[in-house]
């Protein structure tokens, strides 16, 4: 293993990968080319303060100003840094990953994650400071913010169109939410209360370990069903450690699967404001579905959220994000955010006037997904290609993003993560035998067993 830097930052496992020396080398080579003032934020990880401080050291020795902002969603880190003034931020997390990985975010200073050429800066940068000698790192004095980055982050939200305050109040929804204590505890229950809703609490005491899977994937919800039916609460919501991205368990403690939340979303701001919608091509069409019911396109990238983001502000697109429950409104934040999901979706049942989160996902058509996780593959992306047409034949590829096929009602996508050493495959077809039937030919194809991990 070594650490894993892409689009999406810097990922590794402490300390084998990542360590407090290399964060504060990147935090350093980030600080130089930002200058400015830095927002810093982290996600409650075990190890996560050292590795605050670390990059919070290599910003003073970069000669730039960081602003501590104490453990928050990274979301709020983007918020941040625009209404403060910031030359850009960074997040300390993993996002989904496991427990025993920690990682950097990297904002720019419009508060969007950095392209992936800035990135490329970045790493080039980090990497020429590794053969210099370590400059004195002294010791941070700013006191954390925290209050008052989440006060903005809510009011934002709150203050958005797309989110109806008085209906949701009139119908005082009973919610059942789960932040896997981690930063999402500091920000969702307190969101939902301001919007009226009755609140039930699971998993919200931050810094305390996680209590389960870190990616809010339905094997890992079951506390949380557990406690929606025992409550009867209308819905049930769950975030990852940095609270980017949404899941949902309906009323009968069912977890529906994260592609809804894009999908619920979606259809609650374009029933206030039609215009383009973007997501990435392992998406469901969920998504053309409902963009089709208001008139509107879908436009699709490569996977990873500042791909979804850079394409938004191409198209003026008023609403995107992706399948994995990450959903990005930018009238609050350009990158995907739990706390706008819920809000948004709590508010789509109260004007629709449905007592239930189940009575809206019922009204979707139902599409089965599938997603596994191979070992990395060695070979190229045309090897791949090679290897699945030879036994997937007839469908329209797309190399948008690794290997995509389609047929008329199914496909499958095969591509490298982003943030873990490992090839993901994602099928899709009207049931589940379909697209586990699909998964499995594409795995074997590629040389697997077909019995690759969810």
């Amino acid at each position: 293993m070594t650490l894993i830097r892409s689009v999406a930052g810097v990922r590794g496992i402490v300390p084998r990968d990542l360590d407090e020396n290399i964060a504060r080398r990147h935090a350093r080579a980030f600080g130089e080319l930002a200058g400015g003032r830095v927002a810093v934020g982290w996600d409650s990880r075990p190890g996560g303060d050292a590795l605050e401080a670390a990059v919070v050291q290599g910003l003073l020795i970069a000669g730039v100003t960081p602003v501590q902002l104490g453990i928050v969603p990274t979301p709020t880190v983007g918020v941040a840094v625009r209404t403060r003034g910031c030359a850009g931020g960074i997040c300390i997390t993993a996002s989904h990953n496991p427990g025993e990985y920690n990682g950097l975010k990297f904002f720019s200073g419009s508060g969007v994650f950095v392209t992936r050429e800035e990135g490329e800066r970045i790493f080039d940068a980090a990497d020429a400071l590794a053969g210099r000698a370590a400059a004195p790192c002294p010791d941070p004095e700013v006191a954390p913010e925290t209050a008052d980055a989440i006060r903005t982050h809510i009011e934002l939200v709150l203050d958005t169109q797309h989110v109806d305050r008085a209906a949701v109040a009139d119908a005082a929804p009973r919610i059942v939410v789960d932040c896997c204590n981690a930063a999402g505890s500091v920000i969702l229950p307190q969101l939902l209360r301001r919007l009226g809703c009755e609140v039930v609490e699971v998993f919200t005491e931050v810094g305390t370990g996680f209590p389960r899977v870190a990616e809010p994937v339905p094997e890992s919800l079951t506390a949380l069903g557990d406690r929606v039916r025992e409550t009867g609460a209308a819905a049930g919501f769950a975030c990852d450690p940095d609270a980017d991205r949404l899941a949902i368990v309906d009323e009968t403690g069912l977890a529906v699967g994260e592609e809804f939340t894009l999908a619920l979303a979606t259809g609650a701001v374009l029933a206030t404001t039609p215009g383009p919608v973007v997501t990435n091509v392992s998406t469901s069409r969920m998504m053309d579905d409902v963009a089709a019911s208001y008139g509107v396109n879908v436009h699709r990238t490569a996977v990873g959220e500042a791909n979804v983001v850079e394409k938004m502000f191409e198209v003026s697109a008023v609403v995107g994000g992706e399948g994995n429950g990450g959903v990005v409104l930018p009238d609050v934040q350009p990158g995907r955010d739990a706390a706008t999901a819920v809000a948004l979706i709590v508010s789509h049942m109260a004007r629709r006037g449905v007592a239930t989160v189940g009575e809206l996902v019922r009204e979707l058509t139902p599409y089965a997904i599938v997603k596994r996780k191979l070992p990395a593959a060695t070979r190229s992306t045309a090897e791949l290609e090679s290897a699945l047409v030879a036994v997937l034949t007839g469908g329209e590829i797309d190399r948008t993003d690794g290997v995509k096929i389609s047929w008329a009602d199914r496909w499958v996508h095969v591509r490298p993560s982003n943030t873990e050493p490992i090839v993901r495959v994602i099928a899709e077809a009207p049931d589940a035998d379909g697209a586990d039937a699909l998964a499995t030919r594409a795995e074997k194809a590629l040389g697997g067993s077909g019995e690759g991990r969810a």
